[in-house]
């Protein structure tokens, strides 16, 4: 598309001439549509070059042909990089192809009907890119559609627990303050509501999910590419065979590797990472400064739950640190041939390096009474949720993919739907005067040939469309990897992470075919067998979960002092049989004592913090920990837990690693049916070629 004769610059004219020259030397056809204040050039290649095209892609790989290879064929033939620069300078306006011409014989509306086909993996409509998105996708929901009932606290009720809420609801238990100054001490049975939902009950959040959804992605991979006949196809054979249809005399691009250029990228991407792990810090300072801004002010409610309303708006700042970070690494990454990776890794350390911190620093950096950790020795380092530290990391994950998964689907289908929507009413006047070959609910009588009103009106209904590029398809990839980080990392402390994203995949599927079949121009087809790096990527996710979720059951659930209480310090422990339940007595098993008249104590809270809700003056207060009522060290068991926690947490990764390894090799990455398939399609094509 390109400005009409009267608005064009002399240079930008002789440029558009000259590139119009060239194509028609190709032997391509060139139609030219002039409209009001644009001239559209419509590029066709002749049936022997497509012919040509069509024999080496059969003598290559076998593949059945569609009217996606002659998009390609023909985008190639336009010389992407030139027509890219002279657009770069205003001398073109925009390229794309014609979403297809679909003939609606029945009352189906158009919309719905292309709707129903797009998502659908196996639909021709698509290029295979687009097609295995839509398939991962759908697996990926069949897969968390299971997950919730798999993850989600099964033993809510359990007798297991019941003596632990009671001991925590029934508590009179006087705790030490949180916070400095305003903070004063609570009442351990505050968090009674808290305790009555247990968030690590299931074992089935120990089951590699992640291998079973990637192992059988695997085979319906399988299905879609022998479908396809392209389980042979090779992107660089297929670049080979486009350069010899364009030009008999091309001479490939050969393979180069500069060390000095991976080395500029690795530090480059060492930086990035850097920063955003210094934003992480940030972040716990923001915390810090949020809990002593709410404690000291003039709000009862807020300065009361200071601790509780900086983890919300730390979940907030988290969540704005990732939309600017997105930003920033797009534009760094943009320049790169093998961004993927480089992207990933940034959004991955952008969304889960605060929810590390949560997850395994948070609450166990502070210190203790008397001697806690300070930032520049006045500001006091944040302490977990009243309730636990796996509560923090539940509401701050709950808060994110919230966020995430309901902002991003509004802009992202209201954006292209409102701009599309302005475009529109520019072209009404030229859908009321034009529509010979149309009927009323907008389906054609044929395909076959179009009158230049109507070819032009389709025209313009495509050029309105939202603009695409290599990044549109990549986004959808990685905000479905994202997500599926969110549902396997972590998900021992926050089950409902399945859930959310089943809700979510529900709507995005049908959105994500209406944004792309009525909001956005047509991808240019792109044809594949795989989905490229992200199955690596994929798997590398499985592999840190497995190793995530071992260190938040192990290390920071309460799951391994449960069992050294109930086994070496219970009223169990000496294997004689009671009546009284195992667990009785645990939580006060768990607290130390700090006392008033210590001097470090007395200096770390003033008079006003030892009151209790009702008024009463208390002379010592409990802290969670395992450590001296004298002087504070660290006592033996301690250091039996954390053993044991290092112990447990080795085992746990090499029984999830073993079982991964046996569910991979125990699933075929192919059914039988489509690996004869191949079998007897190579035979009939050998057969043929004898022929």
């Amino acid at each position: 598309v390109g400005k009409t004769m009267e608005n064009q610059e002399t240079y930008a004219d002789k440029k558009q001439i000259k590139f119009i020259e060239e194509l028609k030397k190709k032997n391509l056809k060139v139609t030219k549509i002039i409209d009001e204040d644009l001239v559209f050039y419509g590029i066709q290649a002749p049936k022997e070059v497509f012919e040509r095209y069509r024999y080496l892609l059969k003598v290559s790989d076998a593949c059945n042909w569609s009217s996606d290879q002659n998009i390609v064929l023909l985008d190639f033939s336009l010389c992407p990089e030139v027509l890219r620069d002279l657009m770069k300078m205003k001398v073109f306006e925009a390229k794309f192809c014609l979403h297809e011409v679909i003939i609606f014989t029945g009352p189906v509306l158009p919309v719905a009907w292309l709707v129903h086909i797009s998502a659908h993996p196996t639909c021709s409509h698509w290029a295979h890119c687009v097609s295995l998105w839509f398939g991962v996708l759908q697996q990926f929901t069949s897969n968390v559609t299971v997950a919730p009932f798999s993850t989600f606290p099964s033993k809510f009720h359990s007798n297991r627990f019941l003596f632990c809420r009671k001991e925590v609801c029934e508590s009179d238990t006087v705790m030490c303050p949180l916070c400095d100054k305003r903070c004063k001490v609570w009442i351990l049975s505050e968090t009674c509501t808290y305790a009555k939902s247990v968030l690590f009950t299931n074992n089935g959040t120990m089951l590699p999910s992640a291998t079973l959804f990637l192992e059988f992605w695997k085979r319906y991979r399988a299905s879609y590419v022998c479908e396809w006949k392209v389980s042979d196809w090779s992107e660089e054979e297929e670049e080979l065979i486009l350069q010899i249809v364009n030009n008999v005399d091309c001479e490939p691009q050969k393979y180069k590797h500069s060390y000095l250029r991976s080395t500029v990228v690795l530090i480059c991407v060492t930086i990035m990472i850097l920063v955003i792990i210094g934003l992480t810090h940030a972040l716990v300072v923001f915390r810090v400064f949020a809990a002593v801004f709410l404690a000291e002010g003039s709000w009862e409610f807020l300065s009361t739950h200071s601790n509780s309303g900086a983890m919300m708006l730390g979940a907030l700042f988290h969540y704005v640190v990732i939309i600017v970070m997105k930003r920033k690494t797009r534009s760094f990454a943009e320049t790169e041939k093998s961004f993927t990776i480089k992207m990933f890794t940034f959004q991955f350390f952008t969304y889960f390096s605060s929810l590390f911190y949560v997850a395994f620093f948070l609450g166990r950096i502070n210190g203790h009474p008397g001697g806690y950790v300070r930032i520049a020795g006045i500001w006091r380092l944040e302490e977990c949720h009243p309730s636990g530290c796996l509560t923090d990391l539940f509401i701050q994950m709950a808060i994110i993919m919230v966020l995430k998964q309901t902002i991003s689907n509004v802009f992202e289908f209201i954006g292209p739907w409102f701009s599309r929507w302005l475009k529109r009413r520019r072209t009404k006047k030229l859908q009321r005067k034009c529509g010979h070959c149309y009927h009323k609910d907008d389906t054609l009588d044929s395909v076959s040939e179009l009158c230049e009103c109507c070819k032009l009106r389709d025209w313009l209904n495509n050029y309105h469309l939202n603009d695409v590029d290599s990044f549109s398809l990549f986004n959808e990839f990685l905000e479905m990897v994202i997500q599926f980080s969110f549902t396997t990392i972590f998900v021992a402390a926050f089950p409902l992470a399945p859930l959310l994203a089943l809700l979510n995949n529900i709507i995005e599927i049908r959105l994500d075919a209406i944004k792309m079949v009525t909001l956005e121009r047509r991808l240019v087809p792109k044809k594949t067998n795989d989905i490229g790096v992200w199955i690596d990527v994929l798997e590398a996710i499985g592999v840190l979960a497995v190793i995530a979720n071992g260190l938040v059951i192990g290390v920071s659930s309460d799951f391994i002092p449960r069992q050294v209480y109930r086994y070496l310090y219970g009223p169990c422990a000496n294997g004689n049989a009671t009546d009284t339940d195992c667990m009785v007595g645990y939580i006060n098993n768990t607290l130390s004592l700090a006392y008033a008249n210590d001097q470090d104590i007395h200096n770390e809270f003033s008079a006003s913090q030892m009151v209790t809700p009702s008024g009463m003056n208390v002379s010592y207060c409990s802290y969670k920990d395992y450590r001296s009522d004298e002087d504070y060290s660290l006592t033996p068991q301690f250091w039996l837990i954390s053993a044991v926690r290092f112990a447990f947490v080795i085992l746990f990764e090499h029984v999830l690693v073993i079982c991964k390894f046996i569910a991979a090799w125990f699933i075929p990455s192919a059914p039988m049916e489509v690996k004869n398939d191949r079998l007897f399609d190579k035979l009939n094509r050998l057969k043929e070629e004898l022929k």
